[in-house]
């Protein structure tokens, strides 16, 4: 498995804790950045994560910023990308079995270091259900080229 983060300034340090994390998983990763707490723009960074995933050079990927929200909405408008923004491990396992989620989104402000370490190994070690599921992500893939909002 390969994984791909990405970070704003808002969630640096969180992905200073994911990567450890990663590495204690024995998971192969690389960064995008961002490598600073100058203010940048979360979209410069989902995008890059997102196309990267969605090209099948990464497995998945993990995008942080403060909220997790921007960075959620910035790589769903990339096609094939099901990017989730999980505060918990319920939802975290929720976004693999059921949606097939390839890329999750994580707050720093919203989830502690080790809530998110949990929310991470949960999510990566889940696995998609498929079946009446593999139908509605089907339809998840209609909608990307149909122009419905």
């Amino acid at each position: 498995m390969r994984v791909l983060l990405g970070s704003d300034h808002g969630g640096i340090r969180l992905k200073q804790e994911i990567k450890t994390l990663l590495q204690e998983m024995n998971i192969e990763f690389d960064d995008v950045g961002c490598d600073c707490e100058s203010s940048v723009d979360y979209p410069d960074y989902a995008k890059p994560v997102a196309e990267r995933v969605a090209s099948g050079e990464f497995d998945l990927g993990i995008l942080i910023c403060g909220t997790g929200i921007g960075m959620s909405i910035s790589a769903n408008k990339v096609k094939g990308i099901r990017c989730a923004v999980v505060s918990d491990e319920f939802s975290a396992r929720m976004s693999r079995e059921h949606n097939n989620a390839n890329i999750l989104a994580l707050g720093e402000r919203v989830v502690g270091p080790d809530l998110a370490k949990s929310i991470v190994r949960t999510w990566l070690t889940a696995e998609f259900a498929g079946g009446r599921h593999a139908r509605r992500v089907e339809k998840i893939h209609q909608l990307e080229g149909s122009g419905e909002k």
